[in-house]
Parts: structure tokens; C-alpha cells; sequence
């Protein structure tokens, strides 16, 4: 026995609501899941970093900042307007964008910092490796 009092560890306890509320919620987690997916390139992560250090920022820049073809930016861009990750606006020739929530900023934030957390890990793993004994007959370095 643990957990909670009667029950055992694995098993599903369950609220009468429970049901319900995942099925009213559901929307809203593919959504959150969408959104997610608006991050799910490195290309797309770079842009608005470029964007999260300033106010706007027009196309020739982000063409400038990423070294993408003019087609290749205006994919990765319909796919953040399209996740609600940024905004334009066109000014006489020049489309700018911007993030269309300050919070897109504290959530690269996050991220970055989490990567470096897990970078950081594997580097005292990578570390830990070299205390390793020898296999059989490894070439001795020199």
C-alpha cells in the first residue's frame, strides 16, 4: 500500500468530474500543443530570438539575421503568424514583425535556460565517462 489511503501505487484515481473536465479541456491542450508546434524549428526559434531583442524588426533583417531566401523566411513566418507567435505590419515597402506577446520572450527564456541545465548535465556525465575502467584492449593514446 501507498499513495493515497486505499489504494496502491499505479492505480487511477479518478474524480466523478474528471472525465468532464479532460473533454472540456481538450481544445484547449491541442491548442497549447499547436502553439508548441509553431517552435518546432531551429529557424523558427532564431527568428524570434531576433525578434525577443527588439521592438520590430523588418524582413530584410531576418533575411540578413538568417541567411534565408525570401520564400524560405515567408514560410517560417506564415507558420509563427499562423500559431499566433508574432505580428506585421507593412510600412510603404517594408513588412515588419514583431512577437505578438512579451511572454514569447520569457519563454525562449525558459527554454535557453533549460537547455543549458540539460548541457550542463551531460557535460558531468561526459566527465563522469572518462573514470570509466578500460574495455578489453583499447589502443592507449600517444
Amino acid at each position: 500500500m501507498g499513495g493515497i489511503a486505499g489504494t496502491r501505487y499505479g492505480e487511477i484515481v479518478k474524480s466523478p468530474n474528471e472525465e468532464l473536465v479532460w473533454t472540456q479541456a481538450q481544445p484547449l491542450y491541442q491548442m497549447k500543443a499547436d502553439m508548441f508546434k509553431g517552435l518546432a524549428h531551429p529557424v523558427r526559434v532564431r527568428i524570434l530570438e531576433v525578434l525577443a531583442s527588439a521592438d520590430e524588426v523588418p524582413v530584410p533583417e531576418l533575411m540578413r539575421v538568417t541567411g534565408l531566401e525570401p520564400s524560405h523566411l515567408s514560410q517560417h513566418l506564415a507558420v509563427l503568424r499562423r500559431h499566433r507567435l508574432v505580428i506585421s505590419r507593412r510600412s510603404a515597402s517594408f513588412v515588419h514583425y514583431r512577437l505578438a506577446f512579451p511572454e514569447v520572450a520569457q519563454l525562449l527564456t525558459v527554454a535557453r535556460h533549460l537547455l543549458v541545465l540539460s548541457l550542463e548535465e551531460s557535460q558531468e556525465r561526459l566527465n563522469a565517462s572518462g573514470s570509466l575502467p578500460t574495455i578489453g584492449l583499447e589502443l592507449a593514446a600517444g
